[in-house]
Formats: C-alpha cells, structure tokens, sequence
C-alpha cells in the first residue's frame, strides 16, 4: 500500500468514480466525498462520505488526515443544462462555493497536494466561431469570453487554485477537460453530454426511424474517452507541471459525424433531424501540444473504439429500465 492518504471530492460522479477505481488499483488509501452515491456502481473508496461540500463544516471534515486532494465536484451538465441560462446562478454559486471551502479547508488542515479540474469551456467564444479551426491553445485563455457562467467560474477557480500556490506554496495541478465520455456517466435527464444523448437516442429509436439532433450538425468537436482522462490525470501529478493543460483528444468530428458514427455501430439505419437547440460554440478541439511537450504524451485512443463501449453499455442501462419499468426480471 502506499502511504498517502487521498481524497476524490466529487467521488459519486462519472469522472469521480473511474479516478477512484484508478487511484485504488495503484494502492492508495481513498476517501470519496459527494452529496449523492454513485449512481451506477458501489465506490471502491475505503471510505465513501455522503455529504455537501458547500458546508464549511463537511469540508473540513472530509478533508482531514489528507495528503492529497482531487477535487472534481462540481454542478455540471451537458448543453442542456449549462447552455440554457435557466441554471447560471446556481452553477457558478454551487461550484464555487465547492472549490473556495475545499481549498481553504484542505489548505488549513495540512494538505499540501491539489488537482483541480477545470474545463475547455473556459476558451473565448470568439476563438470558435469557425469550426473547422478553433483555436484552444492553453494561452489563448485570455481576453477572456466564456461562452457559458459554467466557463466563467471554471476559469475563476483556476485562478483561485494559482493564487493558494503562489502565496502559500501548495502544491497544484489543473487540467481542463474536453468531453469526457464512457460507461457509468449520466445518460439521460438532461444533465448528459452529447455522446451519452445521442447513444441514447440511437438505442431508443426503432430502426429507419428518426434522432433529432440540436442545431445544423455541421459545430464540432472532440471527445475523450473516459480511461485516458483517468491517465492523463495521473500523468499530470507525478509531473512537475502546474498546468493548465489540456487533457482531451484532437480527434475532432462534426456532431452529424459523430451521430453516424453512432448509428453505424448500433447496425441500424437511421436518419437525422436538425431541430432548434442549444448548441455552444461553433467549434472546439483540444490543442495537445502542451501536455505532449510537458508530460511526453497525449491521448490517442480512436473516438469509434470509445463510442462502442458507451454504446453498449447504455445499450444495457435502457434494457435495464424497460425490465424495471415493466416489474419482469430479464
């Protein structure tokens, strides 16, 4: 076993809970802190605490006895929930109100170790206005021009999380995440990201049916499968490199692209339908080559080999429901 003592804020979640998995099978102690359990698998936390990282007290609780912390909590969701505007308060007071008591608290009781995870949405709106050549090369971060209250607070905590470094001399690395997609996210009510929501819409629909699909098809973007997020991770902390850095693929496909990607792994034939809906951007990419010069990698697994497995693994979860919606066992 190894002898640090870590802890996952923001365990109950889709990325929190594979970076749990991860940091267990290289023999850490782990604590995992979230308001919610995971929703799809029992934690492989020692010790999982349930629990709402917005109270002073919690936080400083979960904190203690720590070496390490990763803090990947936050009020998130994918285009239909961050891009609306109905939810811009309470996003940017939830998450940061999350980061400011982890950080502080962490900070007062000794830990020395931060990994924070920040996220491609803090890019300037006028930087991906052409999809074909974004532009997210970690320096291009400034003027700043989040196209989402989600972006602004993102880039405001990075801020806060260099400002603990500077003046306390704490240890931190952030990475800011692009997509990140797999088995076990969330895959429906609203809060899912577009390879969840279209895996789903593919699965659901009857073959020569009908997916619709939010605005033209023609915005892009690039996708990271869950497990090389995980790597890139630990990459980042054995490093000596602050960040921030990217940590997500150039594979970068329109979305109608990866909606065929879709419909030709499920072996059905399907058409698109282009309705009004929030969109983001124009175009987004992950620029590696900071995280190729810095840590001497970048991910590199092909978009298909990831969509496959989220596919069948929402494939599953839908076939789950009906069994449970229809009080059968399968």
């Amino acid at each position: 076993m190894n002898k640090e003592r870590l802890l996952v804020c923001g365990a109950g979640g889709f990325i929190g809970g594979h970076l749990v998995k991860r940091l267990k099978e290289e023999g850490y102690w782990v604590r995992g802190a979230d308001m919610k359990p995971h929703d799809f698998s029992t934690s492989a936390a020692d010790e999982f605490t349930l629990g709402d990282l917005r109270d002073q007290n919690f936080a400083g609780s979960v904190v203690e006895g720590i070496d390490e912390v990763y803090q990947l909590a936050a009020d998130m969701g994918g285009a239909g929930y961050l891009f609306t505007g109905a939810h811009d308060a309470v996003v940017m007071h939830n998450s940061a109100t999350i980061n400011l008591n982890v950080l502080e608290f962490g900070y007062r009781a000794g830990g020395q170790n931060f990994f924070y995870s920040s996220s491609a949405c803090i890019y300037p709106a006028y930087n991906q206005e052409d999809p074909e050549n974004p532009k997210c090369s970690e320096d291009s971060v400034y003027p700043a021009a989040p196209d989402s209250e989600y972006g602004w607070e993102k880039l405001f905590s990075e801020k806060l999380y260099l400002s603990y470094l500077r003046n306390y001399g704490v240890s931190v690395r952030i990475a800011r995440f692009h997509n990140i997609f797999g088995p076990d996210g969330t895959w429906k009510g609203g809060r899912e990201k577009a390879p969840a929501a279209i895996c789903r819409k593919v699965a659901e629909a009857p073959n020569h049916g009908v997916i619709e699909i939010w605005g033209d098809g023609c915005q892009t973007r690039s996708f990271l499968y869950i497990d090389d997020c995980v790597e890139g991770i630990g990459r980042l902390m054995e490093s000596d490199f602050a960040g921030p850095v990217n940590i997500g693929s150039d594979e970068m496909v329109t979305i109608d692209e990866l909606a065929h990607m879709i419909v030709e792994i499920s072996g059905k034939k399907l058409s698109l339908r282009h309705i009004a809906g929030p969109v983001g951007v124009r175009g987004r990419n992950s620029d590696n080559r900071l995280i190729e010069q810095k840590l001497g990698w970048r991910p590199s697994r092909p978009l298909r080999e990831g969509l496959e497995k989220t596919y069948a693994w929402i494939q599953q979860q839908i076939a789950t429901a009906k069994c449970v919606d229809a009080l059968i066992t399968c």
